[in-house]
């Protein structure tokens, strides 16, 4: 992989990670154009991974602090309900991360075809947040699983988590504001986790890493981190302003042209 390659994929990683086009999508389509056979790479995965994750926590610092702060508090209050409902959220998505993992790896590797399809169905559940309530709420507990199964559905490449989660979350009635926050702050364990496993599976065969530098991943670390920061406090905005059908026009847009690529 090339410094160039990383950047753009780094970027790429980055903004759409937390805009609602979908981030598995956009580096498979992203692998197919630029023909990066590295870009599979188990190390590089880990290493942008880990930067969107950081520029989360950057982001939501405020945020994470007064949980934590709330959790060692060791009483049911705010804090714990919210851990609380996060980890129900992650069921869906733990559960076809520990039986399906291997069937969900067939969807990857080129997939132009299945991702051009995705990406219209993200696109639709984004046009739909049109019509989502006007008197909406906090997350409760049932909202969190729901929105736990939109994430979990997100695995598939082309459909947006962040797009889907806070659709779903918006659709059935939770406040905007929190909508975006939740989402955010849900996929935190989740992307700690994946990057985990995909860590150890590159220990378990060095050679899955490819022969990439160091300046290589470090490239691709920042990259990833800086644009990711820019659109997690971007999306933060658009949500507030229910700019999301913007995003919907070009998933379709996309899609289709994806679609099209992939039939031609």
């Amino acid at each position: 992989m090339t410094i160039i390659e990383a950047i753009i994929l780094g970027i790429v990683q980055g903004l759409t990670e937390f805009l609602p086009v979908s981030s598995s999508g956009h580096i498979e389509l992203g692998t197919v154009l630029l023909g990066a056979e590295s870009a599979d790479n188990l190390l590089f995965s880990v290493i942008v991974h880990c930067a969107t994750a950081l520029s989360t926590i950057v982001v939501f610092r405020k945020d994470i602090a007064e949980i934590i702060i709330g959790l060692f508090q060791f009483q049911w209050n705010t804090s714990t309900a919210y851990v609380a409902k996060i980890i129900v959220s992650m069921i869906p998505v733990g559960l076809i991360g520990i039986f399906l993992k291997d069937y969900v790896e067939g969807f990857f590797g080129g997939q132009v075809l299945l991702v051009g399809f995705m990406l219209l169905i993200t696109g639709t559940l984004l046009a739909m947040t049109y019509y989502a309530r006007k008197q909406a709420g906090p997350v409760t507990f049932g909202k969190a699983l729901i929105i736990g199964m939109a994430q979990a559905v997100a695995i598939l490449p082309g459909i947006s988590r962040s797009g889907a989660t806070i659709a779903t979350a918006l659709l059935i009635g939770v406040e905007k504001e929190r909508a975006a926050r939740f989402s955010f702050l849900m996929v935190l364990a989740p992307i700690l986790g994946a990057s985990l496993l995909e860590l150890k599976d590159y220990f378990e065969a060095p050679a899955a890493g490819g022969n990439i530098s160091g300046g290589v991943l470090l490239i691709g670390f920042i990259a990833a981190f800086l644009s990711g920061l820019l659109a997690c406090q971007w999306m933060i905005s658009l949500v507030k302003k229910g700019k999301l059908i913007y995003f919907a026009v070009y998933c379709f847009i996309v899609g289709f042209i994806a679609i099209f690529a992939a039939w031609s």
